[in-house]
């Protein structure tokens, strides 16, 4: 199965399940959920990145155990939105993840500022030291990824 616009994931969906936002760093890879009705994205954990099959495996893993429908996966556009190497990165990872698990639904979302909009937050509102922010900055970025995606879905009547 191809990757998905987001304008289009709804038509490719069951409309049941839930979806996962994925936050991919260097290091590590957030993950976050949304709840099965696509309400709300809940920041869930961060992945160590190891080998790449390692690595896919332990997301599968946690799909599956939530009956995650699809994979929403940042996308790190510069400011003038063109795509850097990172976001070449991030394609990689969704077309190996599809070569794994071809009937895997897969899409991007852009995550402009999404850290920087996170880590405001953890120090604003939840007055966190750096030392713990930095424990949870990435799936709470994956959290903030997989928001903005629903409201795009809800606002295409998707959700």
């Amino acid at each position: 199965m191809p990757v998905h616009d987001l304008d289009d994931l709804p038509s490719a969906l069951p409309r049941k399940g839930a979806l996962t936002g994925v936050d991919a760093g260097e290091k590590t890879l957030g993950v976050a959920f949304s709840d099965a009705r696509w309400t709300v994205a809940t920041p869930h954990s961060v992945l160590r990145r190891t080998k790449f099959t390692d690595d896919a495996t332990a997301l599968f893993r946690l799909m599956d155990e939530r009956g995650s429908t699809a994979l929403v996966i940042g996308l790190p556009l510069n400011m003038d939105g063109t795509e850097g190497p990172r976001c070449q990165s991030c394609r990689a990872l969704g077309r190996n993840l599809l070569r794994l698990r071809p009937d895997l639904v897969v899409t991007f979302q852009d995550e402009r500022l999404s850290t920087a909009a996170v880590e405001r937050t953890l120090i604003g509102e939840a007055d966190l030291s750096r030392g713990k922010r930095s424990q949870v900055v990435d799936r709470a970025a994956a959290a903030w990824i997989l928001d903005a995606a629903l409201d795009r879905l809800r606002a295409l009547g998707g959700a």
